[in-house]
């Protein structure tokens, strides 16, 4: 760690005397260290005591900031009193001086009495080291103590953890003496040293001596937040906080589970060399500067290995396909010549390998980590050893992304039309509390078949055709450009890109062919020609095109028989038709029994991560079992509905699927549709809407729900193919809205409109309505309108009352935690990023947040573009800010307690989230005397771990995991804060879980308190009559980013741009897809849930 520096000479005094006496209870916190300690700078970051609350006098307890990372300086000086900085420091941490610094500006809790008589107790920091200690530098780099409720200490692996503290604790010392030559922190009466630490890591508290803290779990902490500091000192460089317990216990039911995480065994005294490789060709070929392909990086480095075998033992390495080679055998540095030819009769190519050494990973961090003695996870080890363990599969497989399939293509997978589903696997090394996990889930992706040209045209183009090929011609060149080839006329590997097809057809093609020796004039060769002499290969096809192969203006024209297309290209399934889109979400929706044996035959297979020899010779071999771990079934809350009379009633849900059926029931608060409008834009359809059997059910459902609903003022019926532009449709809308103002006694309320079909016109029609004349729109199919379906109605109808403000179902009690105080708000964020392939359009910020208490059922929205791909929220803390201040004007108070949930975050972006947008937030909202207590949740989906029952008593009706099913131990980080929660059921393929991450924590939740309210707040989303899989803020803020995207769309439609190139006018259009203004709800639809 950059900073550190270690002081030589000996350290300032500091002995700390105490002992038990009769009397009140005294707390000392001594700064300062004996021999060699810090020097005074560690110790001016020291806190003094301080008086918290109408607790002990003279006491100071550790800011409750379980996360607090103190900055650390550019240069690891250090100066002040209290030790004159010239010995060699010691092994305690966190010594300094008396010198006073100011308290993080966080409540402060203060200990409650330790049993009987007066105890003193000293907080000792660094408490007199030895030689070889740290200074300024290292000391800061720990986080101080956190305090987080009245929890026990729940240290894995008999490791020793003061609830929740984190560097700094109470030590009990009966002699009064804290000092001496060697002594490290935590020490007690006997004056033996405790572990010592890794330098270059951020540590926690080592184990104290069986004798020095005999009763520390008797610790008890007060549960009311005390005053913060002044408005202006807000924390950063903050961690995610710990695991406040042992896990939850409460539940209806115990289940017995298996999870696709395979254990990994390594060697902690084992070390990965890494090193740096450079892969260049001698001579770079003239004309061509693009960089040498991923595919070639690692047949030039397989070369190497296989022509120095010795030196270069590939069975040892593992190669990432880029910059990074991981070794468990020392190789030799410098630069290296391999030589690599094409294929037969083509000239061999000279590249240069240049190998650095970069680091050596010692292994026995990751022990450390995992048993939680290092606080920062040691990520280049972890990149390395997965690196290590996708080597096989890398190079037998298909790789995409993280992901590895197959490259055999099965009959019974054909999707038709040249398409192929390959069956894979995804996989990641997990650290969790009980070890490292290898964790590997099942996938499907589609790809184009290995086909020669021609045939893949046959099946792939309805009617295709060589002998009309002019007919063909834009749909062939819409398929194949782009697409990867190999040629058969030659013996080579390698690969060509499509560029097009050429003007003429191949028996007009001639070219110049230069004479070797260069004495005669080039001489004209027709193409047809030039094959059957060079290679002895007649050309069948003469009247259609050559595919153009060339690049960097150097033609290369080849007939199309004898082109194939190079296996493994992905083709988009969007680009799928409707039945192959089926099926290929069939496959991947496997169910849990086929989805496990699946998982464990792709581990075990010889292309798959445990095939070959690469991890034996790293010694990291995998156990081929899946892993058990006990879930527990949390008890589905109760919900407040209205009975047919109106009368308020409590209601269960299923036992099995969790779900509440509303017929022979009301919703609690109907809002009456007095002013509503039809709008059918099926009129001219083959399923166009019986408008009078539409309406009647509509009312009828909305009747029987306790909705009051009148007829439309305004019917109108149109087609889509009318709006040919948004002006159009937004004159349109306008003219319905005022005929709707004229015949009603007020604003017209919704406007429901019916489509056939998915069309550009639907974008047009939610931009308009939501930002530019703030209208509510509802929209539904012709198809699902005429069937009549009871469901589909009572669906539409809880979507309307949902955005006119109404309220369908609530909890029938509080949520945890949350009985009583103030008001309390739940914050939704998430960003939406273009789609592949797309380089300029911004990334879609949204964030939600709820409006009313204690029901927490209504949300409101902000939506803003920021920088392409950014996924920090660039204007959390304004958005949130403008939330809040609508919070206020509906219920005339601002809410005391903020819990935001965080989606798309993964856990290398968790310090963003704390750093910055957690610190954003702070900046805009906090106040001279406002000072909300917030807990920050990351929502995961984008993860690979799968749940399933172990027998079938363990799982539901559809063999999936019950819902309400939480997992927090085994499986879950060795330290931080998480679980898993299946709050949904799962009726199609395999339940994929939500992994929650808490990373910053206020409220002190304990794991039963918040995993209960989050499985309680799914049961509150206003769409539908079921739990849904995502905490609703999340679920809401996701929707709302995906209506972001279809504004952006709009945007580009009314300012398209002129070309595909980065243009002048293009790139104006892009700007102009920045534009906040675009994106700015209208202030009649902004506080409404629109986006449902």
């Amino acid at each position: 760690m950059e900073g550190i520096n270690y002081n030589r000479g000996r350290g300032g005094g500091g002995r700390g005397r105490g002992g038990r006496r009769g009397g009140d209870q005294n707390q000392q916190y001594h700064q300062g260290g004996g021999r060699g300690g810090p020097t005074g700078a560690a110790a001016a970051n020291q806190p003094p005591a301080q008086q918290l609350g109408n607790r002990q006098t003279g006491v100071y307890r550790p800011p409750s900031l379980r996360g607090l990372r103190p900055t650390i300086p550019e240069s690891g000086e250090s100066s002040g009193r209290g030790g004159d900085g010239r010995g060699v420091g010691g092994r305690g941490a966190w010594c300094g001086s008396g010198r006073a610094a100011c308290v993080p500006d966080q409540p402060q809790r203060a200990p409650e009495p330790l049993p009987g008589g007066e105890q003193h107790q000293q907080y000792h920091q660094g408490g007199g080291g030895g030689r070889g200690g740290p200074t300024y530098a290292v000391a800061i780099s720990r986080r101080p103590a956190q305090q987080s409720g009245n929890r026990p200490d729940y240290g894995q692996k008999e490791c020793y953890r003061p609830s929740a503290n984190q560097g700094v604790g109470p030590t009990k010392l009966d002699s009064g003496k804290g000092s001496g030559i060697g002594g490290g922190a935590w020490v007690g009466s006997s004056g033996a040293r405790a572990p010592a630490f890794v330098p270059d890591q951020l540590q926690r508290a080592p184990e104290p001596l069986p004798d020095a803290i005999p009763d520390v779990q008797s610790l008890k902490i007060s549960e009311q937040p005390h005053p913060s500091s002044p408005l202006g000192s807000i924390d950063k460089n903050l961690m995610p906080v710990e695991r406040p317990d042992r896990g939850g216990t409460k539940s209806i039911r115990t289940v017995n589970l298996l999870v696709n995480h395979f254990p990994v065994e390594f060697n902690p005294e084992a070390i990965i060399i890494h090193y740096d490789v450079d892969i260049k060709s001698e001579i770079p070929p003239k004309g061509r500067f693009g960089k040498i392909p991923k595919s070639s990086l690692r047949m030039i480095w397989d070369k190497l290995c296989s022509d120095d075998p010795t030196r270069f033992p590939s069975s040892k390495t593992a190669y990432d396909g880029e910059k990074n080679i991981f070794s468990a055998f020392p190789l030799p540095i410098g630069n290296f010549k391999v030589e690599l030819s094409d294929g037969e009769n083509m000239r061999s190519r000279l590249y240069i390998v240049t190998l650095k050494h970069v680091n050596e990973l010692n292994l026995c961090k990751l022990k450390d980590y995992l048993s939680g003695n290092l606080l920062s996870i040691p990520r280049d080890i972890l990149q390395g050893m997965d690196v290590v363990m996708k080597e096989n599969p890398s190079r037998r497989r298909i790789s995409v992304g993280r992901s590895s399939y197959s490259t055999k293509c099965n009959q019974e997978d054909g999707l038709g039309r040249g398409i192929t589903a390959s069956r894979g696997f995804q996989q990641s090394l997990k650290p969790t509390s009980k070890g490292l996990s290898l964790a590997l889930d099942y996938s499907v992706l589609a790809f184009l078949k290995p086909l020669p040209v021609i045939d893949f045209l046959k099946e792939h183009i309805r009617g295709f055709s060589t002998s009309d090929f002019r007919r063909w011609r834009r749909e062939v060149m819409n398929v194949l450009k782009g697409l990867q080839v190999t040629v058969t006329h030659r013996v080579t590997k390698q690969k060509y890109t499509i560029a097009g097809l050429t003007d003429k057809n191949t028996s007009n093609i001639s070219f110049d062919v230069e004479d070797p020796e260069g004495k005669d004039p080039p001489k004209t060769t027709p193409l047809v020609a030039f094959f059957r002499d060079k290679y002895g290969k007649d050309i069948i096809y003469k009247d259609i095109p050559c595919l153009d192969l060339g690049k960097n203006n150097r033609k290369n024209d080849v007939p199309m028989e004898f082109c194939i297309l190079v296996e493994g290209q992905r083709y988009p399934k969007e680009n799928l038709d409707r039945d192959a889109a089926r099926e290929l979400k069939g496959m991947s929706m496997a169910l849990p029994k086929d989805r496990k044996n699946r998982i464990c035959e792709m581990l075990q297979a010889k292309d798959g991560p445990c095939g070959g020899d690469t991890i034996q010779n790293f010694d990291m071999p995998v156990v081929k079992n899946m892993a058990t771990v006990a879930g527990r079934v949390l008890e589905p809350p109760k919900l407040k509905l209205r009975d047919s009379k109106g009368k308020m009633i409590v209601s269960s849900v299923d036992k099995d699927k969790c779900q509440w059926n509303l017929a022979g029931k009301s919703v609690l608060e109907g809002k009456p549709v007095e002013r509503w409008a039809l709008l059918d834009f099926s009129s001219s359809d083959r399923c166009k809407l019986i408008p009078n059997n539409f309406i009647q059910n509509l009312k009828k459902h909305c009747k029987n729900l306790g909705i009051h609903m009148d007829d439309p003022l305004v019917r109108r019926f149109t087609k889509m193919s009318d709006f040919k532009d948004v002006t159009e449709l937004h004159q349109f809308l306008e003219h319905v809205i005022e005929e709707a103002n004229e015949k009603g006694k007020g604003r017209l309320q919704i406007i429901v409109c019916v489509i056939t079909k998915t069309d550009p016109v639907f974008d047009y029609l939610k931009w308009i309505s939501e930002t530019q004349i703030g209208i509510l729109t509802q929209c539904c199919l012709s198809t699902t309108a005429n069937k009549g379906n009871p469901a589909d109605f009572v669906n539409l109808a809880i979507k309307i009352n949902a955005k006119l403000g109404g309220s369908n179902v609530e909890l029938n009690e509080w949520l945890p935690r949350f009985k009583s105080g103030g008001h309390v708000m739940f914050v939704g964020a998430d960003v939406n990023h273009p789609g592949p392939g797309n380089f300029t359009s911004p990334s879609i910020a949204a964030v939600v947040a709820s409006v009313n208490w204690p029901a927490a059922n209504r949300y409101a929205a902000r939506v803003c573009p920021q920088d392409h791909r950014k996924e920090n929220i660039l204007n959390f803390g304004s958005m949130c800010l403008d939330l809040l201040q609508s919070y206020e004007r509906l219920n005339k108070v601002k809410p005391q307690r903020i819990v935001v949930f965080r989606d798309g975050v993964s856990e290398g972006q968790f310090d963003m989230v704390l750093n910055e947008e957690l610190h954003d937030l702070k900046k805009a909202i906090y106040e001279k005397n406002y000072r909300p207590t917030i807990t920050v949740v990351v929502a995961q989906k984008r993860h690979l771990t799968r749940l399933f029952p172990k027998s079938q008593g363990d799982g539901g009706s559809s063999s999936n995991v019950p819902p309400g099913t939480v997992v927090d131990t085994t499986i879950v980080h060795p330290f931080q804060y998480d679980f898993y929660l299946c709050s949904h059921y799962g009726s199609l393929g395999t339940s994929k879980v939500t992994h929650y991450h808490v990373l910053w924590d206020e409220h002190n939740f304990t794991s039963d308190e918040l995993q209960k309210l989050i499985y309680d707040l799914c049961f509150t989303v206003a769409r539908c009559t079921k739990p849904v899989s995502l905490v609703p803020p999340v679920y809401y803020a996701d929707l709302v980013a995906y209506r972001g995207r279809m504004y952006q769309e709009v945007m580009m439609e009314v300012q398209p741009p002129a070309s595909e190139a980065p243009s002048s006018s293009s790139r104006a259009s892009c700007r102009a897809s920045f534009d906040e203004k675009f994106y700015k709800l209208h202030p009649e639809v902004e506080n409404t849930m629109f986006f449902i």
